[in-house]
């Protein structure tokens, strides 16, 4: 059997789904685009879009609800200087294209006429960093809810205290076209898949929650029994922990955050700061502060879209451009920002491959792909035997920052009180309360640990959601506020 290039091979599945069925090929793309810029504009994009999701969910011993759906469209976008035109359909055909993009190209005022002309056409380098599969069928019905009653399975059998398990399973397959203005062509086929274990555990009459799960862009078939089995302890685990839980003290103390998870802080009170439409606009806190130390010593904070198989990991974003390995702080130090095209070109630098959106229905804006802190020197046993007093943190569950101020306030879902080094005993209830600028200024320890989340992330901005990846190694971090109920 000869196999085709993976960019090829892309390319030739997104025509396949969404240009053949209906009469279209790409010099229809290149007459919509030479349309949109009779009219001068500075950019114009088309994303065509076809997507398969599959859920299932588990109750009580019973899997209740299964869903399927298919969406597929097109979106259709003129830029000019700030201003954006955008025009979707989920009739993807000849007529609604050109009337997308006759509306659009509106956006330019009359009489400045444009080349009207598309870039000599070019392809999206070749890079593969996940099957182009689909994990939708990698797995029969039957298997599925196998699955899910394996997850039930394994984590009563965790302890006789659970008396409540909830799974649930879900699958993805995108497939995604984008045709740019100035002649690029980048297709991506883009698999997701992930597994979630909640437990209710009751010991006298009193009950706490526990979760865990993962994923990513794989198939199916990832979930092994080894692999359930991990998320089940881990969500037994907490839900045991929390049994025990005292009230969390409150005040200014050290904190100490777990690897992995714990750096969705660091995703919401760091990331969203970088993001070149906040910077643009002079809104966030590290506006117009590239080359200045932001950050600790040994702090270096990474956003990289090229991870294999990662949720948040990407071939092209949704503009096009391939993703990259992203240098945010380095040393302490802020080099850069996450862009997409638009915010790129009106800052003067180049994108960095963070142009996302949700849909074909939205616009792509600067988005997190995997965002994380490297690690440093020291052990994880070490940091935590070196609080006097304070607080560690080994997972998060809500939290919300202001991207002016850069001030956060976390809610600790799994948390430990420390006295001379020691673990006491578990608290709940501790709110973290702090500002994410100053907070990297007092990271002190910084683990040799590093961990990315097992692929549950989804980011919200500005009413849209995206897949992403978080992580960190374990961090002391000194004089957060611990809003607790002890």
């Amino acid at each position: 059997m000869i196999s085709r290039e993976p960019t090829i091979e892309r390319l030739a599945i997104a025509r396949e789904l969404l240009l053949t069925p209906f009469g279209l090929d790409e010099t229809h793309l290149s007459r919509a685009l030479a349309h949109i810029r009779a009219h001068q504009v500075d950019d114009a994009d088309l994303y065509f879009q076809y997507t398969r999701h599959e859920g299932w969910s588990l109750e009580e011993g019973i899997v209740k609800t299964g869903s399927f759906s298919i969406d597929q469209g097109v979106g259709v976008r003129a830029v000019s200087g700030e201003k954006t035109a955008f025009a979707y359909s989920d009739d993807i055909s000849l007529a609604s294209l050109m009337d997308a993009a006759a509306t659009v190209r509106s956006i330019s005022a009359a009489g400045q006429s444009g080349r009207g002309r598309v870039g000599r056409k070019k392809v999206a380098p070749s890079r593969s960093l996940y099957a182009g599969l689909d994990p939708i069928a990698s797995m029969d019905s039957t298997a599925k809810v196998r699955l899910l009653e394996r997850a039930e399975q394994l984590a009563r059998a965790r302890d006789p205290r659970v008396v409540q398990v909830m799974a649930g399973l879900a699958a993805e397959y995108d497939v995604v076209l984008v045709a740019r203005a100035d002649g690029l062509l980048a297709a991506d086929v883009r698999p997701l898949v992930r597994l979630s274990i909640t437990v209710i555990a009751e010991q006298d009459g009193r009950r706490e929650v526990g979760s865990s799960g993962g994923g990513g862009r794989l198939g199916l078939a990832y979930f092994s029994d080894e692999q359930i089995a991990q998320y089940a302890q881990e969500a037994v685990n907490a839900a045991l922990t929390n049994l025990d839980a005292r009230p969390a003290p409150a005040g200014e103390m050290t904190v100490v955050l777990g690897p992995g998870w714990p750096g969705v802080l660091l995703h919401e009170a760091v990331g969203h700061g970088l993001e070149g439409d906040f910077n643009r606009k002079g809104s966030s806190a590290f506006s117009g502060r590239i080359g200045e130390r932001v950050a600790a010593r040994g702090v270096t904070v990474l956003d990289d879209g090229t991870i294999a198989d990662r949720r948040g990991s990407l071939n092209v974003d949704d503009e096009g451009h391939a993703t990259q390995k992203n240098v945010l702080i380095e040393d302490g130090i802020l080099r850069g920002y996450i862009q997409d095209s638009l915010n790129a070109r009106l800052m003067g630098v180049a994108p960095t491959g963070n142009g996302r959106r949700e849909s074909y229905a939205h616009l792509p804006m600067p988005r997190m792909t995997n965002t994380y802190m490297l690690g440093g020197d020291k052990d994880p046993a070490e940091i935590v035997a070196s609080i006097r007093r304070g607080l560690y943190a080994t997972n998060f569950g809500g939290g919300q920052v202001d991207i002016t101020s850069g001030k956060f306030v976390f809610s600790a879902s799994e948390a430990f009180w420390v006295e001379d080094g020691r673990i006491q005993y578990p608290v709940k209830g501790a709110t973290l309360i702090g500002s994410g600028p100053e907070s990297l200024k007092k990271v002190t320890m910084i683990g040799n640990d590093l961990q990315l989340d097992s692929g549950v992330g989804t980011c919200g901005k500005e009413g849209q959601s995206v897949p992403v990846g978080v992580g960190q190694p374990t961090l002391r971090i000194e004089g957060l506020t611990v809003g607790g109920t002890a």
